[in-house]
């Protein structure tokens, strides 16, 4: 039999996929939403966007997605997951989950969006939902907590516990939180432990009382931080709802709508309210936080995936990968094959 033909104006071309690429349990990898309509020749270019998948998406590590997670509180051991993976936890995203580690022996290495730091014991580690991460684990010597949650279980304890997790988010800059008494890394340590075991027992009332033990863990760690601030170590400010809703629209809409007048409409204030207020709240522009969101999305695809960079360009809506260039070395005072190739790329 002769080969079969592919139907008329279809073109295809086999995409090289490395090993890390097919090796990711059950994640789910997102590619570029938002993609432009399909023109001719455009279309090796959109399948091979398609396929130059970002980053792995999981509910838990190696756990595909739930998208309905409600109520949820997990907690398990830094090694139980860690060794089973030979210490490494590759590059990836949770969508609704927001993570506590609690370093309490060893230590390693953390990739933490395109940035790379280290950590050691004792200390606490924050992880916000939707932000790139991974960690490089000592073995055999790194051990301590996870904490999982997903933000609802927060906001239902009161304003006092949602509080603490706004204060937490504050520090999606600086992750790691060194523990330098011994108390705090006891503290932590037990309220991890009574989560841990009314988890495992259930017994009658188990869930009410993990909700009560993840408040107080999310609250001392909040107290930790603000101790951090005090010294000037962080600056910590509490959350800002017009930001906050911001940012989820910024989220949903950043690889199309770039126009602070988009943004401003969604929210029902004029343009010049929304930039005043932004600033006000954070020191910066709407227009910076939108730049520096299509630029964190740029480093993730240039660094955790080999998508040729004129790809990158369109996937991210520039008209062309001049345009991109030029945007990447305003932000970062480097191009994106200086920025790929700096970061082992």
């Amino acid at each position: 039999m002769g080969k079969p033909r592919q139907p008329a104006g279809l073109r295809f071309r086999r995409q090289p996929i490395s090993l890390s690429q097919i090796t990711l349990c059950n994640g789910v990898y997102e590619a570029g939403a938002a993609i432009s309509p399909i023109r001719g020749p455009d279309y090796d270019r959109v399948m091979s966007t398609a396929a130059a998948n970002v980053l792995p998406l999981f509910h838990l590590y190696g756990d595909p997605p739930d998208d309905q997670a409600f109520d949820f509180i997990h907690v398990e051991t830094i090694a139980s997951r860690s060794s089973q993976h030979d210490w490494l936890i590759r590059a990836h995203r949770h969508r609704n989950l927001f993570q506590i580690l609690l370093i309490e022996s060893g230590g390693g290495d953390m990739t933490f969006e395109a940035s790379n730091m280290s950590f050691a014991a004792p200390a606490a580690i924050l992880v916000p939902p939707t932000i790139a991460h991974g960690f490089r684990f000592r073995p055999s010597i790194t051990n301590g907590w996870v904490v999982s949650f997903t933000e609802d279980v927060a906001a239902a304890l009161g304003e006092r516990s949602g509080e603490a997790l706004k204060r937490l988010k504050t520090l999606a800059a600086e992750p790691v939180i060194p523990l330098v008494d011994a108390n705090e890394i006891k503290r932590l340590s037990r309220l991890c432990n009574d989560l841990h075991e009314e988890s495992f027992m259930a017994r009658e009332g188990f869930r009410l009382s993990m909700r009560a033990l993840m408040a107080l863990i999310a609250i001392e760690v909040a107290r930790l931080a603000a101790s951090k601030a005090r010294t000037g170590v962080v600056t910590l400010a509490p959350a800002d709802a017009t930001v906050e809703a911001l940012r989820r629209l910024v989220e949903e809409h950043f690889r199309k709508e770039r126009l602070i007048a988009f943004y401003a409409d969604k929210l029902a204030i004029t343009p010049d309210r929304l930039n005043d207020h932004v600033k006000r709240a954070t020191g910066v522009t709407a227009g910076h936080l939108i730049r520096q969101r299509v630029l964190t999305e740029a480093k993730r695809q240039l660094v955790f995936t080999g998508q040729p960079i004129h790809e990158i360009s369109y996937d991210l809506g520039f008209a062309d990968p001049s345009h991109f260039a030029r945007f990447f070395r305003k932000q970062t005072g480097m191009t994106p094959q200086e920025f790929r190739e700096g970061r082992g790329g």
